[in-house]
């Protein structure tokens, strides 16, 4: 069947639920999966969702930090909800379709601003948290899709100066070949890569803090979706909603989306 997925770093779902709305009112897609939505499960906004079709919601809520979620016109049953931080933050939450395709939602810590384990343990954290991720991808077998915000841009056209980023948490070399053994753990597909192929550019983040991020371009893709062999020959296009960093009060993050025929 054909069937769209979205991944989006919201930055705090209650704050911008009024993109978030205007979002799915435009691109309509069947799925769509939320990272960093800083909400309780029992603050969540689910009447926004369910007004407009999405009946099926699985969430996984933090105060004020972190959480991830997934809504959906389309059945969807629980599957895992994985602590790759092993620290109880809320950091994935995973389901099934009725079709058998496994549906993984991803936040990745940032890691800091210091890349080195020794003194910035947060960018240690980060490490971590990739290893457990390659540890369970290499046991894989069914059909998956994993999507959200890697906080990682692995490639010289993933960032606006890979020379000036070299030392940037997000693009260090570590990051990069951790990342790297991660795609490999499953052969993952890089569906962002496959229709959009390098050196050309592709970014889903924008800081707040360039005073016009459309002139400076300073972006990074620090967003993914990757794919099992068999999803990945199912996807049909990709885009990155990148006009909604141009919306009132944005996430610095912008939607991905894909197209299937599953």
């Amino acid at each position: 069947m054909p069937i769209s997925i979205a991944s989006w770093n919201i930055n705090s779902v209650r704050a911008r639920i009024g993109i978030v709305e205007d979002f799915l009112d435009h691109a309509k897609p069947d799925i769509l999966c939320l990272q960093e939505t800083k909400a309780r499960d029992d603050v969540f906004p689910f009447d926004a969702f369910r007004s407009r079709g999405y009946d099926h919601i699985v969430v996984h809520g933090q105060p004020m930090h972190h959480g991830v979620a997934i809504v959906s016109r389309v059945p969807l049953k629980e599957d895992d909800r994985l602590d790759w931080q092993a620290n109880g933050e809320a950091r994935h939450v995973g389901v099934r379709l009725e079709n058998g395709l496994r549906l993984e939602n991803v936040y990745v810590p940032a890691g800091g601003d210091v890349p080195d384990r020794t003194v910035n343990p947060k960018f240690g954290q980060k490490l971590d948290f990739l290893e457990r991720m390659i540890a369970w991808s290499a046991a894989l077998d069914v059909p998956t899709l994993l999507v959200g915000d890697f906080n990682v841009a692995p490639l010289e056209s993933d960032v606006w100066s890979h020379k000036q980023l070299l030392d940037v948490v997000s693009h260090t070399p570590i990051e990069v070949e951790t990342l790297a053994r991660l795609q490999a753990a499953h052969d993952w597909v890089d569906l962002g890569r496959r229709f959009v192929p390098p050196p050309e550019r592709l970014y889903t983040w924008w800081s707040y803090r360039a005073k016009d991020w459309a002139a400076s371009d300073r972006g990074r893709r620090l967003d993914h979706m990757w794919a099992s062999a068999a999803v990945a020959a199912a996807a049909t296009a990709h885009r990155v909603h990148e006009e909604c960093r141009a919306w009132l009060k944005p996430s610095d993050h912008v939607p991905i989306v894909t197209e299937f025929d599953l």
